[in-house]
């Protein structure tokens, strides 16, 4: 239970920050329901909080921006030479247990019409229907049985669904995963605003938010103790990837080879965009670093241009398959990268308790993205792999990049 003292303290902030709707809310409410608001209000950063508001209300600066064509890697073309060089160099990674994966898993299947966590999804593939989360635990489990080793498996949740995640896991034995190598860690979150700057009461009495973005991996990581523990335990590269890829590879040692070879601390896999409409945001040099530029950010002119092979000079698609030294991880873990606001649908308690479903966006939600940390490099490795061996999102419900097509990319890359 709070104490006097943290709920006069919670009142003087809320007053200071002009969050009268909140102040009026508290003392309408039994004092049962008033501890989580009072704990929220006292953790908020208030004034990170106003400067993002702030932002929402100012036409955003329009920094020139220099996008240059960013040079990769084919997999499909490389000699069987180089091909074996990257591989040994990966392979010797693996082996000496100097290798982690981590999982962003801190979305729910809402897109899917699923109700729980993104991973505890399932798909119709063949022989029988898997989880999300079980196909990823299966293609670790290959690659721990091929390189005699246990590699450690960290999930990123999220407050909304960490406690399921962890008990569909329990429920699951793991899938046969040695369950003291999984460990859990959860992102962080930011309260949502309404168009005038006001705070949200959701329907449990709590102040409303939503996880911070996949970009706030790294200080999520750094914050639980992730990182010290990756660092204790002699760990020199680090897979990030995404629940939702059937194909994910995370275990790659040409990857990892070749980021040793060109001495990057940073290294992703892509795949060539299917067309230059196809909205996928694509790697690019922006004012001289590594960037990932936003589909409808790239002038219609650029996207069309292609090198002498014919190939599009910005058409590789980034596929949230992303690998970083301890060293790089470390770097951007300390780094507050930018957030980006969304306009979204939030319904909410008003003053007198009742609850609204709303139809129109109405709140802004603030999220940083994995890839804004490249431009704090000077360079990275960029592999390019094919579609259909290595990018099988599930993220829409029916059409493009949804159970049908993941589940077709997966029979046929497994019965090849």
């Amino acid at each position: 239970m709070y104490t006097e003292q943290e709920l006069k303290q919670a009142k003087m902030i809320l007053k200071e920050n002009n969050q009268e709707n909140i102040l009026r809310f508290l003392e309408k409410i039994e004092d049962n329901k008033k501890e989580k608001i009072v704990k929220q209000i006292l953790n908020i950063d208030f004034k990170q909080l106003k400067k993002l508001y702030d932002e929402t209300k100012t036409e955003p600066e329009i920094l020139e921006k220099k996008i240059e064509h960013i040079g990769y890697v084919d997999e499909y073309k490389l000699t069987e030479e180089k091909k074996d060089r990257y591989t040994a160099l990966g392979e010797e990674v693996i082996k000496n247990s100097q290798y982690a994966v981590v999982t962003m898993a801190g979305g729910q299947g809402t897109r899917l019409g699923h109700k729980g966590p993104k991973g505890t999804f399932k798909i119709d593939v063949k022989p029988e229907a898997k989880y999300l989360f079980q196909i990823l635990a299966e293609n670790l489990e290959r690659a721990n049985k091929k390189y005699n080793v246990t590699l450690p498996w960290y999930i990123m949740t999220s407050t909304e669904n960490n406690k399921e995640t962890v008990k569909f896991f329990e429920e699951h034995a793991y899938f046969g995963y040695p369950k003291e190598s999984v460990k859990f860690f959860m992102q962080g979150n930011l309260p949502l605003l309404l168009k005038n700057g006001d705070l949200i009461i959701d329907k449990d009495y709590t102040i409303k938010e939503a996880a911070d973005g996949n970009g706030c991996i790294y200080r999520a990581m750094a914050k639980s103790g992730v990182l010290d523990e990756i660092k204790q335990n002699n760990i020199k590269w680090i897979f990030i990837g995404s629940v939702d890829n059937v194909l994910l590879n995370m275990v790659d040692p040409i990857l990892i080879g070749l980021a040793i070879e060109e001495k990057h601390e940073v290294a992703s896999k892509s795949v060539a965009k299917a067309n230059p409409k196809e909205r996928v945001g694509v790697f690019c040099k922006a004012n001289g670093v590594p960037s990932v530029i936003e589909y409808s950010e790239l002038p219609e002119k650029m996207a069309e241009q292609r090198d002498e092979e014919g190939e599009l000079l910005f058409g590789e698609a980034h596929i949230m398959c992303n690998l970083f030294s301890i060293e790089a991880l470390e770097k951007v873990s300390k780094i507050h990268l930018p957030y980006h606001v969304a306009f979204k649908k939030s319904n909410y308690m008003n003053e007198n308790g009742k609850f609204i479903e709303v139809g129109e966006p109405n709140a802004y939600k603030f999220e940083a993205f994995i890839f804004d940390a490249f431009n704090f490099f000077d360079d990275i490795s960029i592999l390019r792999g094919k579609r259909e061996n290595d990018f099988a999102p599930v993220k829409n419900k029916e059409g493009n990049d949804s159970p049908d097509t993941a589940k077709k990319l997966y029979n046929n890359y497994w019965n090849q």
